[in-house]
């Protein structure tokens, strides 16, 4: 099945009629059709499928119990409305170069896996890349068993109507040891390619980056007859907060936003009791990071103080900075042939985007393609890659793996 086929049936799982985007969560009826699809996709081309304690889902070609795999793959889930590339490129790009593989009569000398890593987004319980995370063991079971949705749906209670065993996810050392390196394919989400004229790019770093929440705490009241004096409204606190964020990362040469808010009790006609924000900082550098969320929470409680609110901040995650293995990066390019001339070399790029296989990265030897972004734009129903530079990462990702693990 050619890339294009592969795209156009999974392009309609999960799109959202009104605004063009996708709503695939994790544990959702849109999630189990995409994870039907990766499995009909594996099993048509006589890959061993096979789901892990953590509900990530992987297609192996070889023994991975042989040791030293090469596995490829991204993800299927995506953010509230967000765009087609994010995740699925990388998944459709790693059947496809596969194909072309075979195409070429390559012989293969290591087990080849490719994953769809479960709940990468985080969009329904919170906390990003939680297939990952939990495998790689950054995240207990104690923490995720306290996930929990907007609709108060726990991680295990949507687990279990999923047909999912939740009491058996965990770390999954075992598996680990068998890959010896890990390569994601991604749709860039900047335009780092498209100002380059680049078509494809090797990642350099990942940003450290978190998410804080932010919890002020008013007094609810009638919107109509509550003197203006006599309030204690915790939306002029946040409201605050947030030029205060783009200050901050203005002064840092960083990015923080806050892009997601919840309101109690959220009526057009009472004051909020109270309202709850999640700060998105990164930076290029730990230092730059801590002065931007440390100034945002010094500036959130001289504001929640002067309108008398009070203000809990809990960090609910974080990830330091990601230096993808120097070893792998510089095999990649080799292995694409641009190293011996300075005019084709392929670009390295910094990222502030997080990414399963910066979760792995700390347990074993991960890299990443790039594919050019022409409008940068992601996590949005415009995000976008031209079919051209897509084939272009499919040939690029399918010259890594002949290198890695063919002779």
């Amino acid at each position: 099945m050619s890339f294009h086929s592969m795209w156009a049936e999974l392009l309609p799982v999960g799109r959202s009629s009104a605004s063009g985007g996708y709503r695939r969560f994790a544990w959702t009826g849109a999630d189990a059709d995409c994870r039907a699809w990766f499995e009909q996709q594996a099993r048509s081309r006589g890959l061993v499928h096979e789901t892990d304690r953590n509900g990530n889902q992987w297609a192996w070609l070889g023994d991975p119990a042989a040791g030293d795999a090469v596995v490829t793959g991204s993800h299927l889930d995506s953010v509230p409305d967000g765009g087609a590339f994010d995740g699925p490129l990388g998944v459709v790009s790693a059947f496809a170069a596969l194909d072309e593989l075979r195409g070429r009569g390559a012989r293969f000398t290591r087990p080849v896996g490719i994953v769809n890593f479960g709940d990468e987004e985080g969009a329904r319980f919170g906390l990003a890349c939680v297939g990952s995370r939990l495998t790689a063991g950054v995240l207990t079971v104690e923490q995720a068993h306290r996930l929990t949705d907007g609709d108060g749906v726990t991680l295990p209670q949507a687990m279990e109507v999923a047909g999912y065993d939740p009491d058996a996810i965990g770390p999954d050392p075992e598996r680990l040891s068998r890959i010896g390196a890990f390569v994601e394919l991604h749709v860039e989400q900047g335009r780092a390619l498209d100002l380059s004229g680049d078509p494809v790019g090797i990642a350099g770093a990942i940003w450290p980056h978190g998410r804080w929440r932010f919890d002020f705490r008013g007094e609810a009241n009638h919107a109509g007859t509550t003197r203006l004096a006599d309030r204690r409204d915790p939306m002029l606190s946040y409201a605050g907060t947030v030029l205060d964020a783009r200050h901050e990362a203005e002064l840092a040469g960083a990015v923080a936003t806050f892009g997601k808010i919840a309101v109690e009790p959220n009526g057009v006609n009472a004051v909020p009791s109270l309202v709850r924000g999640w700060l998105d900082a990164r930076a290029a550098g730990q230092e730059a990071l801590d002065a931007v969320v440390n100034g945002v929470e010094k500036a959130a409680r001289a504001r929640a103080e002067a309108h008398g609110v009070a203000l809990d901040v809990e960090r609910e995650s974080f990830t330091p900075v990601v230096e993808f293995d120097h070893a792998l990066r510089d095999e990649l390019a080799r292995i694409l042939g641009k190293d011996t001339d300075p005019a084709l070399r392929v670009p390295v790029l910094g990222t502030g985007a997080g990414h399963d296989a910066g979760i792995l990265s700390g347990r074993i030897p991960t890299a990443m393609l790039f594919v050019r972004n022409p409008t940068g734009v992601s996590h949005s129903p415009a995000e976008s890659a031209t079919e051209e530079d897509c084939v272009a990462g499919v040939a690029a990702l399918a010259d890594v793996l002949e290198g890695l693990a063919c002779t």
